[in-house]
C-alpha cells in the first residue's frame, strides 16, 4: 500500500444541532476506485461537499498526499487536483460542448484588449478528448451540450477533468437516471480514469454498479460509516442488507412471517 492521495481523519460535520457526518475516516490511493455507498439521507452529499471544498469539517482533518489541507472553497480543492462531477456533469445545455469543456479556462487568440475565444482549437481538443473516451458520434465542438445523452454529458465532464489534470475524480451518482447502455459507458469511463492512475471516488446507491468497478468500499448510514471493506470481502446481498438497515430488515421479515408465513425480502 502506498500513501493515500486523499484521506479523511475522523471528520465530523454539524449544522447547528444536526450532525450530518460523525467521525468519518476514509482514504483512496492513486489508481483506485473508492465506492461510497448509502441510501438517501446517509450523508453522501455532505461528504462530497467536504471533499470538494464546499464545506469545512466541524472537526477532524483532510489530507492530500499525506499533508493536512484546509479548503476555503472548491477552487482550493481544484488547485490540488480534486475534481467533482455531478449528475449530468454540471453541463450547460445551451452552450456548445467546446464551451462546456473549456468553461473558465478558455483558449484565446489575439492581443489584449482584443482577445477572443479560439473556437477552432477548443472544438478540436474537445472532440479529440471525447473520442478518446469512446464518444465517436460527437464530431463537432459547436454542437449544443443539451443534444447529448446523459452518458455523453457525463463523459464530457470526465474528459474535461482528466484533460485539466485531475488527480482525484469525485463522481456524484453518475449512473442514476441513466439507461443500461449509458450506465455501462460511464462505468467504462471510471475504469479508464483508474487505468491512468487517477483516484476515483464513486458515490452511488447502486450496489451492482459499485461492485463492477470498485476496489474499496465504504457504507454510510445516518452520517456514520457503518462498514468499510475491499473488493471480494462482502457479497452483494450483504452490502444491500447493510444499506437497508440490516437489523431493521430482519425485524420486518419476522413481522411479515407472522402474518403471511416465512418470507425473504429481496
Amino acid at each position: 500500500m502506498g500513501t493515500p492521495i486523499l484521506k479523511l481523519n475522523q471528520v465530523t460535520k454539524t449544522f447547528g444541532t444536526n450532525t450530518a457526518l460523525s467521525g468519518i475516516s476514509i482514504e483512496v490511493e492513486p489508481g483506485e476506485v473508492l465506492c461510497l455507498l448509502g441510501d438517501n439521507g446517509a450523508g453522501k452529499s455532505t461528504l462530497i461537499k467536504v471533499l470538494s471544498g464546499v464545506h469545512k469539517p466541524s472537526s477532524g482533518s483532510v489530507e492530500v498526499h499525506g499533508k493536512p489541507v484546509v479548503f476555503d472553497s472548491p477552487a482550493d480543492a481544484s488547485e490540488v487536483g480534486i475534481a467533482t462531477v455531478h449528475q449530468y456533469g454540471g453541463t450547460f445545455p445551451l452552450m456548445s460542448v467546446a464551451r462546456n469543456f473549456f468553461v473558465g479556462r478558455e483558449p484565446v487568440k489575439g492581443a489584449w484588449p482584443f482577445k477572443y475565444f479560439d473556437q477552432k482549437t477548443a472544438g478540436q481538443v474537445t472532440v479529440t478528448e471525447m473520442q478518446k473516451l469512446g464518444i465517436t458520434r460527437v464530431t463537432d465542438g459547436n454542437r449544443l451540450a443539451g443534444s447529448l445523452s446523459g452518458g455523453e454529458r457525463q463523459t464530457l465532464a470526465i474528459a474535461r477533468a482528466v484533460y485539466f489534470g485531475a488527480k482525484v475524480l469525485i463522481l456524484d451518482e453518475p449512473t442514476s437516471a441513466l439507461g443500461v447502455k449509458q450506465s455501462t459507458h460511464v462505468l467504462r469511463m471510471i475504469m479508464h480514469a483508474r487505468a491512468q492512475g487517477i483516484a476515483v471516488v464513486f458515490v452511488t446507491h447502486n450496489v451492482m454498479h459499485a461492485m463492477a468497478v470498485g476496489d474499496r468500499f465504504a457504507v454510510l448510514i445516518h452520517g456514520k460509516k457503518a462498514d468499510d471493506f475491499r473488493k471480494g470481502e462482502r457479497t452483494r446481498e450483504q452490502i444491500t442488507d447493510l444499506m437497508a438497515g440490516g437489523e431493521a430488515m430482519a425485524e420486518l421479515e419476522a413481522e411479515l412471517a407472522e402474518l403471511t408465513g416465512p418470507v425473504r425480502l429481496p
